[in-house]
């Protein structure tokens, strides 16, 4: 298959693009699911598991298709590669939404996100198979440092942050007994050091991907995801830190300022917990 250079910048920057927007539109409020959902929000509900299997299908199936279709799969280069970005979407598809215990998803978030994968499978996808160029000789004589440095490396970065996330979800998974419907302070591996630990797992995967590929493809699915991912981890930091403010007189004054379906949230941690770690950062240990 030809090479469609045009639609691999189009798609690339329009995902960093779109990141960027959705980072300016979501300062204040985040994306209506999850903890985060409005509970006077009408929408057709899907179950988690159901929601998370056929939202991140399209990202596993696109490049296995483009990969069968192509007679160009033989290069070392491409198999680790294409190998490496199946493996998370794999994980994201039949393990972990089989092992999820989260709640429902609105069905418009859902299909969203899917179309989002669809997008991303291919680019990457075709990318990799069709644009990248990989010979025989790519781990051999001259070629070796680079290698090292740009290839090991990121696929080492990969790996770290894919365990730090399977670890942090493991975490977030037990701490509610089957069909418990509460929210807990997690605490253990990276969560000791950030309260997004199962975020700064994926993006640490993603930005290894991005060294590995070396590439604008590459480069713009971890920017997404940084701009997506970050204020999210934000907000839920916010939450979590009010359980520090709870015995502050000013408190209560406060909090008929903020909108309904936050004080619901700040409700529950204030009958549930008294204290939360100062040091503990949002999603990057130590920063931020």
């Amino acid at each position: 298959m030809h090479c469609y250079e045009s639609v691999v910048n189009y798609l690339s920057w329009g995902m960093l693009l779109a990141g960027l927007l959705h980072l300016i539109n979501h300062r204040k409020a985040q994306a209506s699911y999850g903890r985060h959902m409005k509970p006077s929000t009408p929408a057709i509900m899907v179950p988690a598991r159901v929601a998370w299997f056929l939202q991140e299908m399209p990202a596993l199936l696109m490049p296995l298709l483009l990969m069968h279709l192509s007679r160009q799969y033989s290069t070392m280069g491409r198999a680790i590669l294409l190998k490496t970005f199946c493996l998370h979407y794999f994980h994201r598809t039949f393990v972990y939404s089989l092992l999820t215990r989260g709640q429902p998803f609105p069905l418009s978030v859902m299909a969203t996100a899917g179309f989002f994968c669809l997008l991303n499978g291919f680019l990457q996808g075709h990318y990799l198979l069709h644009c990248a160029q990989f010979d025989e000789e790519w781990t051999a004589g001259y070629c070796y440092t680079i290698v090292v440095l740009h290839v090991v490396s990121g696929l080492v970065v990969f790996y770290i942050g894919m365990a730090i996330n399977i670890h942090s979800d493991y975490i977030l998974r037990n701490l509610r007994k089957p069909k418990e419907i509460v929210y807990k302070i997690p605490a253990g591996g990276l969560f000791e050091y950030v309260s997004g630990a199962n975020y700064f797992g994926e993006l640490v995967e993603w930005f290894g991907y991005a060294i590995v590929t070396w590439s604008l493809p590459g480069f713009s699915i971890a920017v997404f995801s940084l701009c997506f991912i970050g204020p999210r981890a934000y907000y839920h930091h916010k939450y979590l830190r009010y359980f520090q403010k709870i015995n502050d007189p000013c408190f209560c004054t406060v909090v008929y300022f903020i909108p309904n379906f936050f004080y619901l949230h700040y409700r529950f941690y204030t009958e549930h917990f008294k204290e939360y770690p100062r040091f503990r950062k949002a999603l990057i240990p130590f920063i931020f």
